[in-house]
């Protein structure tokens, strides 16, 4: 079996690529495609960390619904990454995975709260660990929380999977000559004002020297590619190499 180049990762996930073809909740088929990807780098024996967006279910309130102030947009929305935590936690207990799935608001019914050692305790033992509720308050970002909790549980890298291929100087899906980066540094990013993840969790990544590596979630064996150490997507990092061409 190939040896991977990560001990333990956070892997971040919008909630709106939970949707697939849909307007808005879940589609059965990309949940089962995403855990199978999860447990093919479980299997190498990678420590793995989730943090899942709310975008799926809260655009859905949203948009039928007027007269809702921030900060409980916000306690909305991190009701819905429950949601979305459940429903991935159920999918990766399918496939033969052992998972906890914790809070940031306690919610004991279903969840267990975040507790940074126990947290550790869990990935040490095997298990896949899904962080909810974002950091438990408004005005962050799921984002940002992934950040955090990347940070607390001492992660090698965060991972963020979206539906492009990395790190563009434009929206690659409307501008066919965009320009894509393999490696770019946290202050181009802030300075480009690209959209890789809001301010907080960039400057938060900064300051702990935590490297970002964004790809395609969506195609088959990126995500074990990137584990085994394969040149994939986009990595934000410190300082970028002078050897490295970006395409």
């Amino acid at each position: 079996m190939p040896s991977p180049f990560y001990k333990r990762i956070l892997l971040k996930l919008s909630g709106e690529a939970l949707m697939g073809e849909q307007q808005f909740g879940i589609d059965p088929v990309v949940l089962k495609n995403y855990s199978q990807e999860i447990k093919s780098i479980r299997e190498l024996g990678v420590e793995v960390g989730i943090v899942i967006g709310g975008g799926n279910i809260f655009r859905g309130v949203q948009n039928s619904s007027t007269g809702i102030d921030k900060v409980t947009g916000d306690h909305m929305g991190m009701l819905a990454t429950l949601i979305n935590a459940m429903a991935l936690q159920s999918a990766l207990e399918n496939e033969g995975m052992f998972t906890r799935l914790m809070s940031a608001i306690r919610m004991d019914a279903i969840a267990e709260p975040f507790i940074r050692r126990r947290a550790i305790r869990h990935l040490e033992k095997g298990r896949i660990v899904i962080f909810g509720a974002g950091t438990g308050n408004p005005y962050f970002t799921t984002d940002t929380a992934a950040v955090l909790r990347a940070v607390e549980i001492e992660a090698d890298v965060i991972m963020k999977g979206t539906r492009v291929d990395g790190v563009y100087d434009a929206d690659p899906e409307r501008n066919p000559d965009a320009f894509r980066f393999e490696q770019i540094t946290y202050r181009d990013v802030l300075k480009r004002n690209l959209k890789v993840m809001d301010l907080t969790a960039i400057t938060l990544c900064e300051e702990n020297k935590l490297p970002i590596m964004v790809f395609n979630m969506n195609t088959a064996g990126n995500l074990k590619r990137i584990v085994l150490g394969e040149p994939v997507g986009t990595t934000v990092k410190e300082t970028v190499s002078p050897l490295i061409q970006n395409s």
